[in-house]
């Protein structure tokens, strides 16, 4: 599922560790989101979003 994780959290300067515990995932589950290899569960995907403050419609667009 495309996203755009990496780049929200550069802009706020997190690290794949920090977004990773904020949200209670380890930083491999961050990475593995990040590059596309795992869609993250709908729960996750909720706590993603409010974490960056937006809807998960904003931070992630199903693949064609």
């Amino acid at each position: 599922m495309k996203n755009d994780l990496r780049e929200r959290r550069a802009e706020t300067g997190e690290s794949q560790a920090d977004l990773a515990a904020a949200v209670g995932v380890t930083r491999q589950t961050i990475n593995a989101i990040e590059r596309e290899r795992y869609d993250p569960s709908l729960e996750l995907a909720f706590a993603l979003a409010d974490h960056f403050d937006c809807r998960v419609e904003d931070l992630f667009e199903p693949a064609a």
